[in-house]
């Protein structure tokens, strides 16, 4: 619970007026629950089911919420809210664009906290995500470290193979050449052969 309640005060800025801005009553108690604790150190998430790949230079990021266990339904209240606060003019001032948000949340029965609470298991979803990543392209490069290595090692060897094949037929010419000289003159008589 300490994991949500760091990045509990992280995602709270997005939605509520805090230190600063001119805070509500009715943010008071979210405030405090989430404004005490420091953020968390990145953990591993337990994913239930596979991880998206990489397609090109996109990501679809529902499966990554679906395998951390992030409620759909608050993920959606989460993107509604995201949205909301996009589509606010771009000259509002951001604590006004949350006291919007915020109001518009409480007039249709969103719960602050519970938005607060799936942005904040999507943010560890995240960064388990980019921690399961991390992991598989470590094994992925040591892998191919070691195969490159292994590779190396074979070409190695087939040069050597190789080296070894060519002087061995040198050798085979030269001497055979030199054997073909010795027994040119022992088969013959001196007086057959040519000067």
């Amino acid at each position: 619970m300490s994991e949500k309640r760091g990045w509990g005060k992280t995602v709270l800025g997005w939605f509520i007026v805090q230190d600063g801005e001119t805070a509500r009553p009715d943010a008071d108690a979210l405030i405090s629950k989430y404004a005490s604790e420091p953020a968390p150190d990145p953990h591993p998430v337990d994913f239930k089911g596979p991880l998206p790949p990489v397609t090109g230079d996109s990501i679809d990021f529902a499966p990554v919420f679906d395998a951390a266990g992030v409620n759909s339904e608050e993920h959606d209240r989460v993107c509604k809210a995201q949205q909301l606060l996009r589509s606010l003019p771009a000259e509002t001032p951001a604590p006004a664009k949350k006291q919007i948000v915020e109001a518009s949340l409480k007039a249709f029965g969103v719960p602050t906290d519970r938005i607060i609470e799936a942005s904040v298991e999507e943010i560890q979803a995240l960064e388990g995500f980019i921690l399961s990543g991390q992991q598989a392209t470590q094994k992925t490069l040591t892998d191919c470290d070691q195969r490159i290595a292994n590779l190396e090692a074979d070409i190695a060897q087939v040069k050597q193979l190789k080296q070894q094949s060519a002087t061995e037929q040198e050798t085979r010419v030269r001497l055979a050449n030199a054997e073909k000289l010795v027994s040119v003159h022992h088969c013959h008589p001196p007086y057959l052969q040519i000067a």
